[in-house]
């Protein structure tokens, strides 16, 4: 939060520097004669580059609210399986049990803490994933409720399953390089235009400039915490499988 604050007010500082250089080495003329057409196309500009920074808000808040979902189904799935293992004989509950803590554990203390530095996960995790689905398994000769059992652990499995599939997918995707070469070159021109039509009172130009231009740089900022899921102040976090399994 503070490094987003300090980047926010450099910039701001910066371009209010830049008004006041206009204002000292490019005085402007009461006289000079409004461009309507040039403050319509400048208005436009605004208009169409707030469209832009909408869109790219949305996109990546939706992914983060995916991620996030993917991670609370992933949990959710998990305990549910360990909650499952009550209905089964006391060396298979243990047996599956155990193997649900270990694929918990894992997610928990290596692979969530390795994506918040932008790592992919790693294979492992799906080994763990494999061992939970060989640990459900009962006799032939197994009971009518805890056959039933075996098959509701399926249906959870593939739950898990998908929300890692999901969680993986997350952490890869990303803004389209066309948004963000918008984002970036939208702000600039954006900006420019505020030091094209300058205002005789340079106080009052400078105020508009670096308002102006820390709300882009805020927004810009923003936009790229939340397009990535994993890490920064806004990051999703393990928090889900803390709920679930507050001994991982």
């Amino acid at each position: 939060m503070t490094e987003t604050i300090a980047v926010v007010l450099g910039v701001a500082l910066l371009a209010a520097a830049g008004v006041l250089l206009r204002h000292r080495y490019w005085p402007g003329s009461e006289q000079e004669p409004r461009e309507d057409v040039a403050e319509y196309i400048a208005m436009m500009v605004g208009v169409l580059y707030a469209l832009l920074l909408g869109l790219s808000l949305v996109s990546v808040w939706d992914a983060r609210a995916g991620a996030e979902e993917h991670i609370q189904n992933e949990a959710s799935a998990a305990h549910e399986i360990y909650q499952l293992a009550d209905t089964l004989p006391p060396a298979d509950s243990r047996r599956l049990r155990d193997s649900v803590t270990r694929y918990v554990r894992h997610t928990v203390r290596t692979e969530l803490p390795a994506m918040a530095e932008g790592k992919p996960p790693e294979q492992e995790g799906w080994r763990l994933l494999h061992d939970v689905r060989t640990a459900n398994q009962v006799p032939p000769d197994a009971e009518a409720v805890e056959q039933a059992t075996v098959r509701e652990v399926l249906t959870q499995l593939w739950s898990l399953g998908d929300a890692r599939r999901g969680r993986e997918a997350d952490a890869r995707e990303s803004l389209s390089p066309i948004l963000w070469f918008g984002l970036l070159g939208g702000g600039l021109l954006t900006v420019a235009f505020m030091f094209m039509f300058g205002i005789q009172r340079s106080a009052t130009h400078v105020v508009m400039v670096m308002g102006l231009t820390g709300l882009i740089t805020l927004t810009v900022l923003l936009v790229h915490q939340l397009n990535q899921p994993f890490t920064g102040p806004m990051a999703v976090d393990a928090s889900a499988f803390d709920r679930y399994f507050p001994d991982a």
